[in-house]
């Protein structure tokens, strides 16, 4: 828990569907000690609140994340545990979300802050936004599931020459990379994330959440399999009844042409 009289480590925001969720440990580069990932499990179980269609991740000062906190993981063993028992529910409870998430990063996201920001579902970034494999320089392989998403984003062959190099991977080549999909200015970056998440939020029915679903799971099953799947996720979406509205919606424009 956060000490009396002091700001809260996360931050979150209600705006209608929209959680927004802030990093606040700006002092510290908001480096992932043990009260922050206690309030992002709190966090996350906010979000999944049915009445929340779309989240927004954002972090306040200057950086998005530097990773874990070195000052919090003394030795070896107690680094592996937390990592079990910490850092991976909060890191499975984002990425497993089903609803869109949304994250905006300024300044640098390293090591597991940089896996927060992967585990989104549309990354924005700013100029100064840089994005450090911070691993290696500590003699550390990654995790956070960095080694998961990394692969499946920008492939295996660069992953691994980045990872090594512990380079500084700035915004622009993110963008190029697909690390990320948009690049912002800095003073409208949090608003635009808000934005893409209230497009997102406005979209009917189950179809984002069934389209997560799909997606996750594509790589480990054959295309029959994937198409099943999609048929089966489709008889979802179509049994929900914004999904009625929306098609009587889309009827009535055709029809006023």
């Amino acid at each position: 828990m956060t000490p009396e009289g002091e700001p809260p480590v996360v931050m979150t925001e209600r705006r209608g569907p929209i959680l927004g969720v802030a990093l606040n440990r700006p002092a510290a580069s908001n480096a992932l000690n043990a009260a922050m990932l206690r309030s992002l499990s709190l966090a996350w179980r906010e979000a999944a609140d049915p009445g929340v269609r779309a989240v927004v991740l954002t972090a306040n000062g200057r950086n998005f994340c530097a990773g874990a906190d070195l000052r919090d993981r003394p030795d070896q063993q107690c680094q592996v545990h937390d990592l079990r028992h910490a850092f991976h529910p909060v890191l499975l409870a984002l990425a497993t979300l089903d609803k869109p998430v949304v994250a905006a990063v300024n300044g640098a996201a390293a090591g597991g802050g940089m896996a927060l920001a992967l585990a989104a579902d549309i990354r924005l970034a700013s100029p100064e936004a840089r994005f450090v494999p911070a691993w290696a320089s500590i003699g550390l392989p990654p995790d956070l599931g960095t080694s998961w998403f990394l692969p499946r984003i920008v492939g295996v062959g660069r992953v691994f020459e980045w990872v090594a190099s512990g380079e500084s991977l700035d915004a622009e080549k993110a963008l190029a990379w697909g690390l990320v999909q948009t690049i912002v200015e800095p003073g409208e970056l949090a608003m635009e994330a808000w934005t893409q998440a209230a497009r997102l939020a406005a979209i009917p029915g189950a179809a984002l959440r069934e389209t997560k679903r799909l997606l996750r799971n594509s790589a480990r099953r054959s295309l029959a399999e994937q198409l099943e799947a999609e048929a089966a996720a489709v008889a979802v979406a179509s049994a929900d009844p914004e999904r009625a509205v929306a098609m009587a919606a889309a009827r009535e424009r055709l029809e006023r042409g």
